[in-house]
C-alpha cells in the first residue's frame, strides 16, 4: 500500500524531495520569466526580496518562540494556562498577548500552531489574533484624531467583537470535530 503524505515519517526522502517543489517550481518560473522579460522579473525579484526582509523578522522570532515552548512549555502547563478551564486569566491572558503582538498575523501562525498542539484552546487562539486589531502605539492617534469617547468606546466594541469571535470560532471547531 502507498503512503500519503500524512502518513510519510517526517525525515524520510521522498518528504524531504516534497519540500522543494514549490521553491524549484517558483525558481522554473523566475528563470522561464528571465528569457522573456528580464526587467520585469529582476522587478520581480527586487519586490520579494523587500517582503522576505520585512518577514524576516517576525518570522524568525515565532521559530524562536516555538523552539522555546517546545523545549520548556508542557501540554500540561498550556492546557492549565490556555486551555478550556482557564477562565478568566486565560481570556486576559490571551487578549493581552494578541493586543501586544506585532508583525504580520501569518508569521504567528506557526506558533498557534504549535500551541494549539499543546493544549491551547481553539477559543483562547481565536482571541488572540482578534485582538491583534487594538494596537495601543496607535491609541495616541486615535484619541488625538477621533476624541476620548470615540476612542474608548472602539476599544470596549473591539474587545467585545474579538470575544465574540472567538466564542463562534470556538462553537464552528466544536462542530467540526
Amino acid at each position: 500500500m502507498k503512503k500519503t503524505a500524512k502518513q510519510q515519517k517526517p525525515g524520510s526522502e521522498k518528504s524531504w524531495r516534497r519540500g522543494w517543489i514549490f521553491p524549484l517550481a517558483v525558481l522554473g518560473v523566475y528563470l522561464a520569466g528571465f528569457l522573456f522579460a528580464p526587467e520585469t522579473i529582476l522587478e520581480a525579484a527586487h519586490r520579494s526580496g523587500s517582503i522576505l526582509r520585512q518577514v524576516a523578522v517576525p518570522i524568525s522570532v515565532a521559530c524562536v518562540m516555538i523552539i522555546l515552548l517546545n523545549r520548556f512549555l508542557s501540554p500540561k502547563q498550556a492546557a492549565r494556562f490556555l486551555g478550556q478551564g482557564a477562565g478568566i486569566r486565560g481570556i486576559l491572558f490571551s487578549s493581552l498577548a494578541g493586543i501586544v503582538s506585532m508583525g504580520p498575523v501569518y508569521a504567528w501562525y506557526p506558533l498557534l500552531l504549535t500551541l494549539k498542539e499543546k493544549g491551547v484552546s481553539t477559543f483562547h487562539i481565536a482571541n488572540f489574533i482578534a485582538c491583534r486589531s487594538i494596537k495601543p502605539v496607535l491609541l495616541p492617534v486615535l484619541i488625538a484624531s477621533f476624541g476620548w469617547l470615540y476612542a474608548t468606546t472602539f476599544l470596549v466594541f473591539s474587545l467585545a467583537a474579538a470575544l465574540l469571535a472567538a466564542v463562534v470560532v470556538s462553537l464552528a471547531a466544536g462542530w467540526e470535530e
